[in-house]
C-alpha cells in the first residue's frame, strides 16, 4: 500500500521533483485523483463557479465548502486534502480565521487550508499555524479580490508590482506557509520567487519554473465552457462526450431501442402466470 503524502514531504520535494495539484469537489472525482496519486487535492472556492453556477468565487459559503470537503476527504487515502477558505471566512480577525480553518480539519477532514493574500493576512496565517493547522498561501490573481483587481487580469507586470509579489512571498514563507500558489503572473517573476524562497511554489498561469502546477479539474477535462483561461490545457473535452451520450440515450428511448433484454429483470413464468390468473 502506498504511503500517504504529508505536508513535510511536500516541502521536501523542492528542487527534487515537481508537485501535482488538482481541484475536486465530490467523492467520485477525488477517488480518481487519489488513485492517480495527485500530490494535493484542493477543494477550491472555484466550487462557486464550476459546480454551483455563480459568476465568481465570492458567493460560496463556509457550509458549502465544508459539505464538499467532507465528500472529497472520504475518498482520499494518498493525497493531501486542502480546504480553500472562502471569502469573508478569515478576513475579519485572526480569531475568526482560526475557528473556520479548524472546521476544515475537524469537520471537513482536510489536512490543510489555503487562503489568499500577502502581508495583509499575515496575522491570520500566523494564528492559524500557531493552532497547528498547515497553511498554503496564494498570490497574484486572487479571485476573492476580483472587485479590487478590476477583473481576471495578469498580476505583477510592472517592476513595482512584481517587487510587491516577491515581498509578499517572503512574508508568507516567514509566517510559516508550507507552499504558495502563484496565479496568473509572468513566468520570469514566478521563477524569481521560486528561486528565492525555501518552500514550494505551485503555478497556475505562472510558467514552467514553479515547483508544481495546479489546474481546476473542470478546466482540465473540458467541463466548464463559460470561458477557458489562457493558462489552461484541456486534456479532454468531456462536455462534448457527455452531450453525445445524453443525445444517444434520448434517441434510443424515443426509438424504443433502450432498454434491451439484457438491461431488464425477469420473473419465473409460473409466478407470472399465477399473478395474471389472480
Amino acid at each position: 500500500m502506498t504511503k500517504p503524502m504529508t505536508i513535510p514531504e511536500i516541502i521536501q520535494t523542492k528542487g527534487k521533483r515537481k508537485l501535482s495539484m488538482l481541484t475536486a469537489y465530490d467523492y467520485p472525482t477525488a477517488l480518481l485523483l487519489d488513485k492517480c496519486q495527485i500530490d494535493m487535492i484542493l477543494v477550491g472556492d472555484s466550487l462557486a463557479m464550476v459546480v454551483l453556477g455563480h459568476k465568481d468565487t465570492l458567493a460560496v459559503t463556509m457550509e458549502e465548502m465544508l459539505h464538499h470537503t467532507k465528500a472529497v476527504s472520504r475518498a482520499v487515502t494518498y493525497s493531501v486534502v486542502i480546504g480553500d477558505m472562502p471569502f469573508m471566512s478569515y478576513q475579519i480577525s485572526p480569531e475568526q480565521a482560526v475557528e473556520n480553518a479548524g472546521r476544515f480539519l475537524k469537520e471537513g477532514g482536510a489536512q490543510a487550508v489555503k487562503l489568499e493574500g500577502g502581508a495583509t493576512v499575515i496575522p491570520q496565517i500566523k494564528a492559524i499555524i500557531n493552532a497547528g493547522i498547515p497553511v498554503q498561501g496564494h498570490l497574484g490573481l486572487t479571485p476573492q479580490s476580483i472587485a479590487q483587481l478590476g477583473g481576471f487580469k495578469v498580476q505583477g507586470k510592472t517592476a513595482k508590482a512584481a517587487k510587491k509579489l516577491m515581498e509578499d512571498a517572503k512574508a508568507l514563507e516567514k509566517a510559516g506557509c508550507f507552499s504558495i500558489v502563484l496565479e496568473a503572473i509572468p513566468g520570469p517573476i514566478a521563477k524569481l520567487i521560486t528561486e528565492n524562497i525555501s518552500i514550494p511554489t505551485i503555478g497556475i498561469g505562472a510558467g514552467k519554473d514553479c515547483d508544481g502546477q495546479v489546474l481546476v479539474f473542470h478546466d482540465l477535462v473540458g467541463m466548464f465552457d463559460r470561458f477557458v483561461p489562457k493558462f489552461v490545457k484541456q486534456y479532454l473535452n468531456l462536455n462534448q462526450e457527455i452531450e453525445n451520450a445524453v443525445k444517444q440515450f434520448k434517441k434510443e428511448v424515443e426509438e424504443e431501442k433502450f432498454p434491451q433484454h439484457e438491461h431488464c429483470f425477469s420473473i419465473n413464468e409460473k409466478e407470472l402466470k399465477e399473478l395474471k390468473e389472480s
